[in-house]
């Protein structure tokens, strides 16, 4: 194998499911509440980033300044929001392409993570079946920086024993890109993230990973 690469870690909203339309719901739903304008547009500035920082962007399109204490009671709404809607979520969701994808590089003997800044990722795979399917998962509740700092990635490198050098990381978002780079990972664009230059492969498909990987 060229690469010689032996893991893989998944960002998991935008790579292995897609909840963004979750999250916009969420999201706007406390922004209309706070009487916020909040549109797509303003969703998208939003991938990638953790959720208080979500919230810093939000707030900063209204005309109040709140406390922390207010703040972090925002936090927790739109997120008892978003798991509100998670409920829906069912193994039909899991795309086949990323079904495939994943099947063949467990059977080709990578080790398999996530690396989520979301604290939500554990419910999010339970839902989509895959709650024992990866060797590692590293979410929000594992570290104290978002992306694009590294630490999530460096994170799961380091539940699955591995140097970021042998792994590679598959982000949709530039700020995920940022940090695999930052971390010393090869990283895979797809998404957003495939017009990104930093990235060393960019996919079409989560499936193109095949291909890459095990030729």
């Amino acid at each position: 194998m060229k690469t010689r690469k032996t893991a893989v870690i998944f960002d998991l909203d935008g790579v292995i499911c897609s909840t963004d339309e979750i999250h916009y719901r969420a999201w706007k739903a406390l922004a209309d509440r706070l009487k916020i304008p909040f549109d797509r547009q303003t969703n998208n500035l939003l991938r990638g980033v953790g959720r208080m920082e979500s919230l810093e962007i939000i707030l900063r399109r209204g005309d109040r300044l709140y406390p922390e204490a207010e703040k972090a009671a925002f936090a927790a709404e739109k997120n008892a929001l978003y798991r509100t809607y998670l409920a829906a979520l069912t193994p039909e969701d899991l795309a086949e392409d990323v079904k495939r994808t994943l099947s063949a590089l467990r059977g080709a003997g990578f080790l398999l993570a996530i690396g989520s800044s979301s604290k939500n990722a554990p419910l999010i795979l339970e839902k989509l079946g895959l709650g024992d399917f990866f060797d590692a998962v590293a979410d929000g509740s594992d570290i104290a920086h978002a992306k694009p700092d590294p630490e999530v990635f460096c994170k799961a490198a380091e539940m699955l024993g591995v140097p970021p050098a042998d792994c590679v990381v598959v982000e949709d978002a530039h700020t995920g890109v940022e940090a695999a780079v930052a971390g010393g990972f090869t990283c895979a664009g797809i998404g957003d993230a495939a017009s990104d230059a930093r990235a060393t492969w960019r996919l079409e498909k989560l499936s193109d990973l095949i291909g890459i990987l095990l030729r």
